[in-house]
């Protein structure tokens, strides 16, 4: 019987609260990531694991096909800038895409090229890409074909980055400011003069959608 006692107490809750075992931790930030590659830079790879899709889909639809070898630009510049990267000003996604868009600078001419050669292939048959992982892509061009690539060609360069940084990176106001380093103000001026352009060369069509801000 005494030995019987002494099992049921060993198993028997101890008396007070339990302690809790501390859960897996969360994974990292994009910050936390950033601030700890400094030391260990294996750790940026999980940079561009998150977010090489949306940078590379934005330079796809400015430069095309340029578009793997700006990618990858984007990410070296990235790498080489990040012991420089301060959360508290912009976050990680719209920092890419910043740098993205600078990189796009060298090569404003072959974008230009890009959307003069769509406009012109409006009412032409389109192309089927071969390989299914083209799709997006081919997409992407079929949308720009006609006259709102030829609207886009000539947009001054900075109204071109706010517009585009807007509607396609998807960044608000502030995040457009903060990666092209200007006021906030300019912003709305560079985009108000872009959508004023795009929509009378499509006959008073706006071909982005209004953000909350400009319909207050």
């Amino acid at each position: 019987m005494v030995g019987l006692r002494s099992v049921r107490r060993s198993i028997d809750p101890p008396p007070g609260p339990v302690p809790l075992r501390a859960l897996p931790s969360a994974l990292p930030t994009d910050a936390e990531l950033i601030a700890r590659s400094t030391a260990e830079p294996e750790q940026f790879t999980a940079l561009f694991d998150r977010h090489a899709a949306a940078v590379h889909r934005y330079l796809g639809r400015r430069v095309g096909d340029l578009a793997d070898d700006l990618l990858s630009e984007t990410f070296l510049i990235a790498f080489r800038r990040r012991a420089a990267y301060r959360p508290q000003h912009v976050e990680v996604r719209p920092w890419l895409l910043g740098i993205a868009t600078h990189v796009v600078h060298g090569h404003q001419r072959t974008e230009r090229r890009r959307y003069r050669t769509l406009a012109k292939a409006a009412g032409q048959p389109e192309e089927h890409a071969a390989d299914p992982a083209d799709t997006v892509d081919r997409l992407d061009a079929q949308a720009l074909r006609g006259p709102l690539a030829g609207a886009l060609a000539v947009l001054a360069p900075r109204d071109r980055d706010a517009l585009l940084l807007l509607a396609w990176g998807d960044l608000t106001y502030e995040e457009i400011a903060a990666v092209l380093d200007v006021p906030v103000g300019t912003v709305r001026s560079r985009l108000h003069r872009a959508r004023r352009q795009t929509r009378t060369a499509l006959g008073d069509v706006s071909p982005f959608a209004d953000t909350p801000e400009e319909t207050r």
